[in-house]
């Protein structure tokens, strides 16, 4: 009598794969594509691996797929108006599931995942944008909250100079009217503060 299946799933292979491939490719070795990439007279060469750039990427899917075998099993593709670091970025993030860019090249991310058709890519960087114009406007609103709460407290403060002035001893040359000073000597010191 056989048991019941089980299920046997490891969580660290994907991880494993990824980093396994991104050391062969990093080595050059059973990469079976080179990435020609050129933007404003920079030009360079990423050597990769068609399975993991089709299964990442839908516009090197059709690609593959629709590619007619020329010179043998290694093919050449050229992308015209794609920066090179961002590249570099893109097969980065392709081959570790990550990537560290400055936050002004997020943008650039996503339209290269865009004209690349990675789903993850522009999913993750759609994400990471999101959370920044998130984070801008709670800045934002807490520097509003600021302003209003100083423009409060100033406001509060320069009534209670005129409440103190009207408590403090009158000084001897706005005590006496008959002295020429005006009669409304208090309301006057108040408004001079």
């Amino acid at each position: 009598m056989e048991g019941a299946p089980v299920l046997l799933e490891s969580k660290s292979s994907p991880i494993n794969l990824l980093n396994e491939m991104q050391q062969l490719r990093l080595l050059g070795h059973l990469c079976d594509v080179t990435v020609s990439v050129e933007y404003q007279g920079v030009r360079a060469e990423f050597p990769a691996h068609k399975a993991v750039l089709a299964a990442t990427s839908k516009f090197f899917k059709e690609v593959f797929l629709n590619e007619k075998p020329v010179d043998g099993p290694r093919s050449n593709v050229f992308l015209n108006e794609v920066q090179v670091a961002d590249f570099a970025s893109f097969l980065e993030f392709v081959y570790t599931a990550r990537v560290e860019v400055e936050e002004d090249r997020v943008q650039r991310m996503l339209e290269i995942a865009e004209k690349l058709k990675c789903l993850d890519l522009s999913e993750t960087c759609f994400q990471l944008k999101k959370q920044m114009l998130e984070s801008v406007l709670l800045e934002l609103q807490n520097f509003s909250e600021s302003q209003n709460s100083e423009e409060e407290s100033a406001a509060r403060t320069s009534a209670v100079p005129a409440s103190e002035a009207e408590r403090e001893p009158l000084d001897s040359s706005v005590a006496a009217p008959g002295r020429g000073a005006s009669p409304e000597g208090p309301a006057a010191k108040s408004k001079e503060k």
